[in-house]
């Protein structure tokens, strides 16, 4: 009997070896670990500056002149009647001119007293403006004489330039005049206090008959050039 159990134990040891077995554990499935995602934090934007108060001016005086600069001594551009409210949009350094909105030339600016008018708001928020460079406006030539018809024995004869030059301000004006024969002036100079008008004149001595003309050549304080003729002509 213990026989038999011992051969049944030893074919039960066999067949177990045939099949190959492993003893290895199982692998275990794996896990994915997810995280939360990160918000990034809300930006805080800054609070927007109030926007100032536009500064206003009334007008107190019964005529007032806009001028093109902050003073008398600048061209009026503009009159304007008593009552007017006006946007202010600068001053000067010394807050006795506002700059304001031209309401006879839309987009266009001029200068009005502090004298005159009433301000509303507040002027120290206004920027200063620098006075405007003073310039040319207007040339008027005349040649005296403007016609010369003389013997041809007669030369030389002499002509006299003049010019009225207008200025929009002080300035200071410098100019040369210049012949059609090449004969050229000296560099002259001349102080505008203010607007307004001045003469200038000069002479020239021409010796032979031709057609002629003058220029005169504005250096300061902006350049511009005006010319006029005039015919020199003789009888043997």
């Amino acid at each position: 009997m213990k026989r038999l159990v011992l051969l049944a134990g030893l074919v039960l040891l066999g067949l177990t070896a045939c099949r190959g077995e492993s003893t290895e554990p199982a692998a275990m499935p794996s896990t994915t670990s997810t995280s939360a995602p990160t918000l990034a934090p809300t930006p805080v934007l800054p609070t927007p500056a109030p926007t100032p108060e536009p500064v206003t001016i009334q007008l107190t005086s019964e005529r007032v002149n806009c001028r093109i600069g902050p003073g008398t001594f600048y061209q009026t551009i503009n009159e304007l009647g008593q009552g007017r409210s006006l946007r202010v949009e600068g001053r000067n350094d010394a807050s006795n001119w506002w700059y304001v909105r031209d309401p006879g030339n839309p987009g266009g600016f001029c200068w009005v007293s502090a004298e005159v008018s009433q301000t509303q708001g507040d002027i120290d928020q206004l920027p200063v403006i620098p006075p405007p460079m003073a310039a040319v406006t207007d040339v008027r030539l005349r040649v005296e004489p403007n016609r010369i018809v003389v013997g041809c024995n007669q030369f030389p004869q002499t002509v006299f330039f003049e010019a009225q030059v207008t200025t929009d301000g002080p300035t200071l004006l410098t100019w040369r005049w210049e012949v059609s024969n090449g004969a050229v002036s000296d560099v002259g100079s001349l102080i505008f206090q203010e607007a307004g008008t001045q003469v200038i004149n000069d002479y020239y001595q021409i010796n032979a008959p031709n057609e002629y003309w003058v220029k005169l050549y504005i250096l300061t304080p902006n350049q511009r050039e005006d010319q006029i003729t005039f015919p020199v002509s003789c009888t043997p």
